[in-house]
């Protein structure tokens, strides 16, 4: 019988089940009545019938260029609407005044550890105008906060593939480096050839092994025209299941039948769909991708840099976001919010380690609340963040043992 290290009793599971929550060696053991009895040596921690929920994901976030914790920077409207080079100049501009890298990038973890999220994929600089420099610091950073979250790391290419000179080279000298995925961004608009954009971002991917995720502003027939040689390159090179793309605002923008259509193709390639539902764009239509099979997952994606000033870490907040603009009212439709900035996230970032099951790390939060819808639009606060069975955060604030 294996022994056990800790015993978490009254545990609301999210079927509502009251339960005990046996834990050896830092996962989960089993699951017993509530006040069935534990091993006399085990260390007991009284959970008070609050709801225990698996961690949250953060799918997609900038670490590098947050200025969370920094001085606040006003934002800057782009001159003639949303305009990605000119988004990515105001960076530059804040960057080079901005409080060192790797300080920003622990704010912002902490942050976001503190409201739950233990699984996180981040997107960071890589090309000519930074080189690997962000990402090296990033790297050190992800050491460091090892025994706390599991980062996924993008090279992301920031500035444009073809149009920043050395950047595929650089791309792979990532992934040698460190770097999890390899990344791209709007290879239509931004680089305006879209073979050449895909054939770095595929190449690397087939060459070193790792998935794909690439961020899609484009909106309309340009970004549907992007998701369908995407979801090409991902079927011919057998990888459905190891590709994202992220934002895809033009899923957002499309007719009925286009829609339908989109959709199939792109859960029969197994190609992910990220989207915070941010407040200014079209954004992919969750609950009809979703019957469709596709998996869509989330990101806080910026928190106070240069795109804009809004974000808290918090992915339940998140998801109360994504129901609130796409009109989830039923309890069915609440968990599917909750569903995906949790175990859709794990499926896109292909988590084996994940979720309230034996066998699993017991990575779990635990905050009242009756069941998930109410979690969902209530997002209380007062939560507690357990890692591999230890506490790493109590009410927001990271606590470390």
């Amino acid at each position: 019988m294996t022994r056990t290290d800790t015993l978490f009793t009254h545990a609301r599971l999210p079927d509502g089940t009251l339960c005990d929550i046996a834990v050896s060696e830092g996962r989960i053991a089993a699951f017993r009545p509530s006040g069935s009895g534990s091993d006399p040596q085990a260390a007991v921690v009284d959970l008070g019938g609050d709801l225990v929920l698996p961690p949250f994901v953060e799918g997609h976030i900038h670490l590098d260029t947050s200025f969370y914790g920094d001085r606040w920077i006003p934002h800057k409207p782009c001159t003639g609407g949303f305009d990605v080079h000119e988004r990515v100049a105001f960076q530059a501009e804040n960057m080079a005044a901005a409080a060192p890298m790797d300080k920003r990038a622990r704010d912002q973890l902490d942050l976001c550890i503190g409201h739950g999220s233990l699984r996180m994929r981040s997107h960071v600089m890589v090309d000519g105008s930074v080189g690997l420099a962000s990402l090296e610091t990033i790297l050190k950073v992800r050491e460091d906060y090892g025994d706390l979250i599991d980062i996924q790391l993008v090279a992301f290419p920031q500035s444009g593939i073809l149009k920043s000179p050395g950047t595929p080279d650089l791309l792979d000298a990532a992934i040698r480096l460190g770097a999890d995925v390899i990344g791209g961004l709007d290879p239509l608009s931004f680089d305006r050839d879209i073979k050449g954009h895909l054939d770095v971002v595929f190449g690397v991917a087939e060459r070193r092994g790792v998935d794909v995720d690439i961020h899609l502003h484009d909106a309309g027939s340009l970004g549907a025209m992007t998701i369908e040689e995407i979801c090409a390159r991902t079927n011919a090179l057998g990888m459905q299941g190891h590709v994202a793309v992220s934002h895809a605002y033009g899923l957002g923008d499309l007719g009925p039948d286009a829609l339908q259509r989109m959709a199939a193709r792109l859960a029969e390639s197994g190609v992910s769909i990220m989207t915070n539902a941010p407040g200014h764009h079209a954004f992919p239509p969750v609950a009809l991708l979703r019957q469709a099979g596709v998996t869509v997952f989330s990101g806080s994606d910026n928190i106070r840099d240069s795109w804009w000033p809004f974000g808290d870490g918090d992915m339940l907040h998140r998801a109360e976001i994504i129901a609130y603009r796409s009109g989830f009212y039923t309890d069915e439709a609440l968990c599917a919010a909750f569903d995906v900035v949790t175990e859709a996230g794990a499926t896109a970032l292909r988590l084996d380690d994940y979720g309230l099951r034996v066998g699993a790390r017991a990575d779990f939060v635990a905050l009242p609340a009756a069941h998930v819808p109410e979690a969902v639009v209530a997002f209380p606060k007062t939560r507690r963040v357990f890692r591999g069975g230890r506490l790493v955060a109590e009410n927001g604030r990271v606590v470390r043992r």
